[in-house]
Order: C-alpha cells, then sequence, then structure tokens
C-alpha cells in the first residue's frame, strides 16, 4: 500500500521543509488539500521545482470547472473531487492528465461512484475532511470490502485516521494507497512514523469483526448431500481456495485445495468412489470474531505452517466469517 504524506499537516515547518523530509523517507506521493483554493496551484508549481514525487490532489469545490485551466497548467498524477459538494455529475475533460478519483465521505453510500465508474479510484474519508486527527470509523472497511467486490479493477484510496493498526488492515484488503497527516508528523519523526505505517507488530482497538468478510459472502457447502463436484464448485466460486462446511448450520470444519489434492492422491484408482467427508479438516485453525488484531497475529505467529486464511467464529463456534491474507502476500512481492 502506497503512503500519501499531507503537506499541510505539518504546522511547524516551512512547505520545502516539509517536502524535503518526505522525499528523504521515500513516501510515495504528496497528499494536497485544496478547500476550494486556487492558490494551492502556486504551491503545486513551487513543489515541482522542488522534487519529482507524485502529486496527490483532493479538490472541494461547488465550482470545478474553474479548476480545469489549473490542472492543465498544473498536471497531476491524481486528482479526486469530493462527490459531497458537486452540484452536478461532473465531466472532466478528456485533456486534463492524470488519474481521476471520487471522494466520499462515510455516510455516503458507494453507489455514488456508479455514476463515476470510468475514473480510476474513490476516495474513502474515514474521518471528517478537513478536521485533522479524527479516529477511522470502522463503517469503511465495510465499504471498502462492498466496493472491492462491485468495482474489482478500482482502485481504492483511504483518508483519515490511519494510524499503525489501521494501515495493516487496509494492507490486508488490499487498499492501493492512504493518507497520511497528522500521525505522520505528531511523532518523534516521519522515519518513525512510517515504521508504525508499515509494521506488523500491531497494538489493536478494532476487532476481527470489523473487517473480516462476513458469512454471507463465504463459500459455504452442506455437509448433507455433498458430493466431490459440490466441494470443488464451492472452492471455486469462493476465490479464497477453501470452503466451510456446515451441518445443520454449525461448522463442522473446512475443506482446502490441499485437503482435496490429498485424497485424490489417496484414491487416483477409484475417485468416483472416494467420500468427501473425508476430505472435511475437523479442528483447523479460527479466530474468534471479538478477538483484536493483536491476538489475531500472535495465533498466526504459533503456528508451525503459513497461515493464508482463518474462519472466523463466534461465541458458539459458528461460522461468523473469513479473513485472508491474500493482499498482504501481495504486497510483500
Amino acid at each position: 500500500m502506497k503512503i500519501s504524506g499531507s503537506i499541510y499537516s505539518d504546522k511547524n515547518r516551512a512547505l520545502k521543509e516539509t517536502v524535503s523530509d518526505l522525499e528523504a523517507h521515500q513516501v510515495d506521493m504528496l497528499h494536497v488539500d485544496c478547500n476550494d483554493d486556487v492558490t494551492v496551484f502556486d504551491d503545486i508549481a513551487e513543489i515541482r521545482s522542488w522534487c519529482n514525487m507524485p502529486i496527490d490532489l483532493h479538490i472541494i469545490t461547488e465550482t470545478p470547472e474553474k479548476y480545469f485551466d489549473l490542472l492543465r497548467k498544473h498536471p497531476v498524477e491524481y486528482v479526486t473531487f469530493q462527490f459531497e459538494e458537486l452540484p452536478d455529475k461532473l465531466e472532466i475533460p478528456a485533456d486534463i492528465k492524470g488519474e481521476k478519483g471520487l471522494a466520499i465521505i462515510t455516510p455516503t453510500p458507494i453507489e455514488a461512484f456508479d455514476d463515476y465508474a470510468d475514473w480510476d479510484f474513490i476516495l474513502m474519508m474515514a474521518t471528517i475532511p478537513g478536521q485533522s486527527g479524527g479516529k477511522f470509523d470502522p463503517e469503511n472497511f465495510r465499504k471498502i470490502r462492498s466496493f472491492k467486490k462491485k468495482y474489482p479493477n478500482k482502485s481504492v484510496h483511504v483518508d483519515g485516521g490511519v494510524n499503525g493498526e489501521v494501515s495493516f488492515i487496509l494492507r490486508n484488503m488490499g487498499v492501493h494507497s492512504s493518507v497520511s497527516g497528522s500521525f505522520l508528523f505528531k511523532g518523534a519523526s516521519i522515519g518513525q512514523a512510517l515504521m508504525d505505517l508499515t509494521k506488523r507488530e500491531i497494538e489493536s482497538r478494532f476487532k476481527i469483526s470489523d473487517f473480516m468478510i462476513p458469512r454471507e459472502e463465504c463459500p459455504i457447502i452442506d455437509k448433507e448431500g455433498m458430493t466431490l463436484e459440490k466441494v470443488l464448485t464451492s472452492i471455486e466460486e469462493g476465490q479464497l481456495g477453501f470452503t466451510i462446511v456446515e451441518e445443520d448450520n454449525r461448522m463442522v470444519g473446512i475443506i482446502s485445495n490441499a485437503d482435496v489434492r490429498k485424497a485424490l492422491l489417496k484414491n487416483l484408482s477409484s475417485i468416483e468412489e472416494m467420500d468427501p467427508e473425508s476430505m472435511v479438516n475437523e479442528n483447523p485453525v479460527t479466530i474468534n470474531a471479538e478477538a483484536t488484531v493483536d491476538e489475531m497475529l500472535t495465533e498466526v505467529r504459533n503456528q508451525s505452517f503459513p497461515v493464508t486464511y482463518l474462519p472466523v467464529i463466534d461465541s458458539d463456534k459458528n461460522a461468523a466469517g473469513i479473513i485472508t491474507f491474500v493482499n498482504l502476500i501481495k504486497g510483500e512481492i
């Protein structure tokens, strides 16, 4: 996940010093907030004379057309317009360069993006826009998951309340980039803050239930009437590498790709007679929905094998959802 440093969140230094510090620490982008202030482009012109870092511009305005010529004169790599301020559907001229994004606040549903589906990304405002140091609203975890399911080829950017723990969860969810402002500048140094944003040891305040894939979106198969074809179909359609097995609506285990492979190797001469129930792992590693991120990481570290997913259970040990680490693995490559 890329980190976009919010340049105006540093209240104690000159702009050039802030930008130089962010560049020296290899922050991925410079986030520039424009609250209907065209003079922001004077700063962009200066930044271009200092460095070649990508600029991530967020414009909040009721009159977006007055920025078109400025964007032509001072092109940026990413430009985002705040949805709630737009009086009408915005059409950005084709000659304006850079990726285009739509920013929405937490109460705004992701369907706002439907009219902008030809744009490149959505920016989830996870705190109140313009309010530095706010807390991340966990409702945005659900919105991110829903958006990525609806628009799998679009990027998700996040702004607001991103600390070390939130950063870990966002990386796990496959978020493209996050804006960091007060968190970057309130600590001892930008370098220390960046380490906190990318470290693997997390102090938790969010629960697994805040960001897991919920049960209704999980691959689940009923043990009764289970066949090899049904098992393979459930794993294939779930695209997670395994399926949860239930009996009378209670989780009794899982069947993974590895479980199927082992069963096939034992029954190559009589696959048609193979009992699918023999594939069920009745004691998989699981995590409780009320557990914290720190507890989840401790559980993963304690295993003697690589963990790429975890079934999530409730207090009655029934399936509540799934946590997958696929996006974290991709992010390490």
